[in-house]
């Protein structure tokens, strides 16, 4: 492969990516096919997103005939299309809140912005302009935008942009200390304190679930101290956790549920962000009703929504969501034996989701290429930690597959580095 490229590769160390190149080709299923042939099972579901599966061809006709009738129209003013309409009353009803407003998005990193904008927004409105503040925690992830770059919880993401001047009203609380967590509160102050945003699981700061009772918690606690409550359930809605959103596993309602990737599978970018009626409420009521200013160009893309809705209906359909369930426990047996090799520190799994966390001296990136190497596709997270994270599509017998041939790269003397 050419290393001169002129694509330039997201979150990439460029002259990696120059030598390490892997052009994929096509999917099916579980599995995709490289440029030269080789057929790869695919861990990490992309990036967190290919929940139904790669290749679905029903997903191509729905998108083939919404471009024949009309690719999209925008959502400004009083401009909507059909299927984004009929989107936004499907996620109403399915959704962790009661009687939601959905505000769709292209992506993640756009569905942050917006539900971090709207915080802000919302208590401005409310006579509380000092409340600005968005908390998250340590080792959190929220895309890389403006206010995602901010309030990251990985410092990497956040050095060299700034942030102090990009959005100077951030801070960060524990993973999973709640008493602490109050601290920051207490020293910041609540009446600063606009939002804070959470992932019911950390995804990309390396699959860490969240200890009995600390969801519920930090939801109190926003609620005691009125800190709008921001689920980023980019990752973990649409069933990675065995429910269709993570929230109802642990039985919390937010203020605000921030939503992508499972939401298309993957198959045209889209997101969204459901919004509880208190919080909507005075945008929506009389005739000086203040206005949000804030919008995508593609928010409810016409194509994009009508994908996402089938989407929800293969998901339905197939039982995919109780599928995902039922396989939690057959990732989390196969790759607990791998707790025992000499390069592992840890192995956390959290609905059909895992982050196996080598040891700081093993060299992770030959491991990654070793896998590869013997058909498996993993990628690292933060903490040296091996992204797994399969479509729900995956068999019991591929995931025994899996865990086979990162046993066997996890034992190779090689794996250590000198």
């Amino acid at each position: 492969m050419s290393t001169h490229s002129p694509l330039w590769h997201p979150q990439t160390h460029m002259p990696t990516a120059g030598r390490d190149r892997l052009v994929i080709a096509s999917g099916d299923g579980a599995w995709v096919t490289t440029e030269d042939g080789q057929r790869l099972l695919d861990l990490p579901a992309g990036l967190w997103h290919a929940n139904i599966g790669h290749g679905r061809t029903r997903i191509a006709d729905v998108a083939a005939a919404q471009i024949r009738t009309l690719e999209t129209y925008h959502l400004f003013g009083a401009h909507a299309n059909r299927p984004a309409l009929d989107l936004a009353e499907r996620l109403a009803g399915l959704l962790p809140i009661e009687d939601p407003r959905i505000f769709l998005t292209s992506g993640g990193s756009d569905s942050i912005d917006t539900a971090c904008k709207l915080a802000r927004r919302y208590w401005q409105v409310a006579g509380r302009p000092g409340k600005k503040v968005i908390l998250s925690r340590d080792g959190a992830y929220h895309g890389l935008h403006g206010f995602g770059t901010s309030i990251a919880g990985l410092d990497f993401n956040r050095d060299g942009y700034g942030t102090e001047s990009l959005v100077p009203e951030t801070a960060r609380v524990p993973r999973s200390d709640l008493a602490e967590t109050a601290a920051v509160i207490e020293r910041i102050g609540a009446d600063a304190i606009a939002a804070i945003v959470a992932e019911p699981v950390i995804g990309t700061g390396g699959v860490y679930a969240p200890p009995d009772g600390y969801l519920a918690g930090l939801r109190e606690l926003a609620r005691q101290n009125d800190i709008l409550f921001i689920a980023d359930e980019v990752i973990t809605g649409f069933g990675r956790t065995g429910e269709w959103f993570a929230c109802q596993r642990w039985d919390i309602e937010p203020d605000m549920i921030v939503m992508a990737k499972g939401i298309t599978s993957g198959y045209l970018p889209l997101g969204a962000v459901g919004i509880a009626p208190h919080v909507a409420e005075p945008f929506f009521t009389g005739a000086e009703a203040p206005i949000f200013r804030h919008g995508l160009t593609y928010s409810g893309h016409a194509t994009a929504c009508a994908v996402a809705l089938e989407n929800l209906n293969i998901l339905d359909e197939e039982d995919l969501v109780a599928r995902a369930a039922k396989l939690e426990p057959v990732l989390a047996q196969a790759l607990a034996p791998l707790v025992d090799s000499p390069s592992v520190q840890e192995v956390r799994t959290a609905g059909l989701m895992a982050g196996v966390q080598l040891k700081p001296e093993v060299d992770a990136g030959k491991v990654v290429l070793g896998a590869r190497e013997n058909g498996v596709l993993t990628r690292l997270l933060a903490g040296n930690t091996l992204h797994i994270c399969p479509p729900f599509v995956i068999t019991a017998e591929e995931i025994e597959y899996a865990a086979g041939v990162l046993a066997g790269q996890l034992q190779a003397p090689a794996t250590v580095s000198a």
